[in-house]
C-alpha cells in the first residue's frame, strides 16, 4: 500500500484539520442511515446507524469511531461509501454519549473499552446470516479498543471476525496523551476536545449526583487531569496513569490471532512516531502500515478541496483480501 499526500497539503496538521472540515467523503450522494437502539445488560442503550446491503449474506462491516465521533464524522462517511460501492452492508455502533443523547448509565466509553467492543461485536454476530462475514475497523480511540478487543480475545476473536483493522490508533495513550497536551496540540485539539467533554460529563454528573468531583472537572485544561478526575474512575480504573497504561493496545499486539491491520501515519500529531511499534513488537497477525504521511485519520488526496475517499478504498481492499 502507497500513500502520498498532496503538495498543496503539506505537515500533520492540515493534513488533519482540513479533511475533516472540507475534504468530500464519497463520489456522489452519501448514504442514508438506518438507526437502531441497543439495550445493554447494564440497563444502558447504545444507537448503531447501519446501512443494508443488497445480499442478505454480504459481508458486514463495523466501524468503531474515535474520540467524539460518530456515523457522520468524516471517516465513517468515507468508509459508508466505500462499504456501499462493495455491496456491503456497514454499521455504526456509538460508543455511549456519543448519538446526540446522553445515556443513561454512569459510565461513558474510553480507549481500552474492549469489554463493550466484545458485546458489540457479539450481538452484531447474532444478527447476521448464516455464513455471512464479519469485518471490523476502528478508528483512533475506536481503533485502540478494537486491538484491545482482539487482544483479549486471542484465538476467540477469529470466530467473531475474520480480520480486524485500525486508523491512526494512539496505540501508546501515555505518550499520544503528553502529545496532545502540548504546544499548538493544546491550544486547539485539546480544546475542542473538552469543549464538547466537559457538558457532557457535567451533564452525567447530574444523571448521577457525587459521581466526581465537579470543581475538578472544570479546572481540567487538558486529557490528563479530564481522564484522571472523570474516565478513570468511571471504568474502574485507579487514576489516569492506570488506565493509560492498561488501556494502550501497544504493548499487547503480539497476542492478536486474527489478521490485523494498524495504520499510522508517521507526521500524526496525536500519535508521535517514535511511540509506535516495529515489526518485532507486533506478532504474525499483525501488518504495520505507516506512511510518511496523512495526518490524523486525514488522508487526503486529489485536488483542493480534495477528498478522504483513499483510506477507506486501501483499508477496505486489505480487510476485503482477508475474507
Amino acid at each position: 500500500m502507497q500513500y502520498v499526500a498532496p503538495r498543496w497539503l503539506p505537515g500533520g496538521n492540515l493534513q488533519t484539520i482540513w479533511p475533516a472540515l472540507y475534504a468530500r467523503r464519497a463520489a456522489g450522494p452519501l448514504p442514508a442511515y438506518r438507526r437502531e437502539r441497543w439495550p445493554t445488560p447494564d440497563g444502558d442503550f447504545v444507537d448503531v446507524d447501519r446501512l443494508d446491503a443488497p445480499q442478505p449474506d454480504a459481508p458486514l462491516l463495523v466501524l468503531f469511531h474515535g474520540l467524539e465521533g460518530s456515523s457522520r464524522s468524516h471517516y465513517a462517511e468515507a468508509f459508508a461509501a466505500f462499504a456501499a460501492t462493495r455491496g456491503w452492508a456497514f454499521a455504526v455502533p456509538h460508543f455511549r454519549g456519543c448519538s446526540g443523547e446522553i445515556n443513561l448509565a454512569p459510565r461513558a466509553y474510553h480507549s481500552g473499552d474492549f469489554e463493550e467492543i466484545d458485546w458489540l461485536l457479539a450481538r452484531f454476530a447474532k444478527g447476521q446470516a448464516l455464513g455471512a462475514p464479519m469485518l471490523a475497523a476502528g478508528v483512533s480511540l475506536g481503533g485502540n479498543a478494537l486491538l484491545r478487543w482482539a487482544e483479549e480475545a486471542g484465538a476467540q476473536a477469529a470466530r467473531r471476525v475474520r480480520a480486524v483493522a485500525s486508523v491512526s490508533a494512539p496505540l501508546d495513550l501515555a505518550a499520544g496523551g503528553a502529545a496532545i497536551g502540548r504546544g499548538f496540540n493544546r491550544l486547539v485539539y485539546t480544546r475542542m476536545f473538552l469543549a464538547t467533554m466537559k457538558p457532557k460529563a457535567l451533564a452525567k454528573l447530574a444523571q448521577h449526583p457525587g459521581l466526581f468531583d465537579r470543581e475538578t472537572l472544570l479546572a481540567a485544561r487538558d486529557l490528563y487531569a479530564f481522564d484522571d478526575v472523570f474516565t478513570a474512575p468511571l471504568h474502574g480504573f485507579r487514576g489516569v496513569d492506570d488506565y493509560w497504561s492498561r488501556g494502550s493496545s501497544k504493548p499487547h499486539l503480539a497476542a492478536i490471532r486474527v489478521p490485523a491491520l494498524v495504520v499510522n501515519a508517521l507526521n500524526d500529531p496525536f500519535v508521535p512516531a517514535q511511540s509506535l511499534p516495529h515489526a518485532a513488537q507486533a506478532g504474525s497477525h499483525v501488518t504495520l502500515w505507516q506512511p510518511a504521511h496523512g495526518g490524523h485519520v486525514g488522508f487526503p488526496l486529489g485536488l483542493p478541496p480534495g477528498h478522504v475517499r483513499g483510506m477507506p478504498e486501501r483499508v477496505g481492499d486489505w480487510l476485503a483480501r482477508q475474507l
